[in-house]
């Protein structure tokens, strides 16, 4: 059997990625664990109810501007040749007028503010050159949230301003979605556990794809369940699936190639369902879905850049389908290439760049084991499968590796 470009052995089937990642969706279903939590704690949850308001905001009647609470009757026919002159007074009435500052309460009486700007001080009088409409410069009761009013619908991702509107409206705790709990489980003979102090002997290598992993799952908004590393040993994979399978999701790092050791794709399919084995992604072919007892499992290349556009690809849209986490579009910015980049042809590439403004200049194309090209690059190049490349000068989205 002939070797594809990324030392493996070519895959019987492969499997168009976007059809693999709908395969794979489809068997997911959404989290329905919840809990209560403090609203200053709830950044980035989602809600699992809707939120309706308890009160009014504002609760009552409140300056606009810095100036003069007034009864605009008394301003009627106000103009720069018939000034109107009011006393400056603790209380509203015919012919007096208070001072306001931004947000203060509005007395009854009065039913506009006068800006400060507008007015002519003259010793303990204004004099007004302009008429007022009632209600200007006045935010009425209710203005900003009504009561009963529904603020956050169900499925909501909270961010830092909802949270204020929510703590403006007296609300203390708010009914989440729990995260989903990711097993991170990684595979290998020549896996050494982190921290690593001392230089791995020749032929080991530290186990840097599950911190990936986890950093990346706590960021997409789920719980990184960290596993001991597992031998190439097709029971002790199994093992390892089925003390996991409490859990969300899993992600298992490498052994998912088509070689003698690589168990972990047999291990799916004996366990539960092997949704797809090799994927027309580049890098990242050897990746495979699955489910095992309604648990979604993405068995990753244990190449660090692979393994990493595979989570790109299909945990991160898992993840978020798995703990009703609403799919948020990746942050990508327009940009001219400075070089020519290649596609392998049948595959969606992954292709990374460095930024420097609106200039793209292509880092690698190649190299699934190069960690540190990722860690170099500003974002990646997605080119479809059935685009060959892109020339020297081409304007290309990049997505940030954030």
């Amino acid at each position: 059997m002939k070797k594809d470009g990324e030392g493996t052995m070519l895959f019987r089937e492969r499997t168009d990625v976007g059809e693999a990642k709908e395969i794979f969706l489809a068997e997911i279903k959404g989290m329905e664990r919840t809990e209560l939590i403090p609203v200053t704690s709830s950044i980035a949850r989602v809600l699992s109810a809707g939120i309706f308001a308890p009160r009014n905001v504002p609760h009552y009647r409140r300056s606009a501007m810095d100036g003069f609470a007034v009864r605009s009757v008394d301003l009627i026919g106000a103009s720069p040749t018939n000034p109107v002159m009011l006393q400056i007074s603790d209380d509203v009435m015919e012919g007096t007028c208070t001072p306001v500052n931004t947000g203060d309460y509005v007395p009854d009486e009065a039913d506009a503010v006068l800006m400060m700007e507008d007015t002519i001080s003259i010793g303990d009088m204004i004099e007004i050159r302009a008429q007022l409409h009632p209600g200007k410069n006045v935010g009425e009761i209710g203005e900003d949230v009504r009561k009963n009013e529904i603020i956050f619908n169900k499925g909501h991702l909270l961010r830092p301003c909802d949270i204020a509107v929510l703590a403006s409206l007296g609300i203390s705790d708010v009914k989440v979605y729990a995260k989903p709990v990711v097993a991170v489980i990684p595979t290998g003979n020549d896996l050494l556990p982190l921290p690593g102090d001392d230089v791995p002997p020749p032929g080991k290598t530290l186990d840097i794809n599950s911190l990936m992993i986890g950093e990346y799952v706590e960021k997409w908004g789920g719980i990184a369940r960290y596993c001991d590393i597992v031998p190439e040993d097709e029971k002790l994979i199994e093992d390892a699936v089925k003390a996991n399978i409490d859990t969300d999701m899993i992600v298992v790092s490498g052994g998912t190639s088509v070689g003698d050791r690589d168990y972990v794709p047999a291990v799916v399919e004996k366990l539960g369902t092997k949704l797809v084995h090799g994927v027309g992604l580049s890098p990242g072919k050897p990746t495979a879905l699955g489910i095992v007892e309604g648990v979604p499992i993405l068995c990753m290349p244990g190449y660090p850049a692979a393994g990493l556009v595979a989570l790109f690809a299909f945990g991160k849209p898992a993840l978020r389908k798995a703990g009703t986490i609403p799919d948020m579009p990746d942050t990508t910015i327009k940009a001219r290439l400075s070089g020519k980049i290649m596609s392998r042809e049948g595959y969606v590439s992954y292709a990374r760049v460095i930024l420097e403004g609106d200039i793209a200049h292509p880092l690698m194309t190649a190299g699934a084991g190069i960690l540190s090209s990722i860690a170099k690059s500003h974002g990646f190049v997605i080119i479809p499968e059935n685009v060959e490349g892109y020339e020297e000068g081409s304007e290309v989205d990049v997505v940030l590796i954030e």
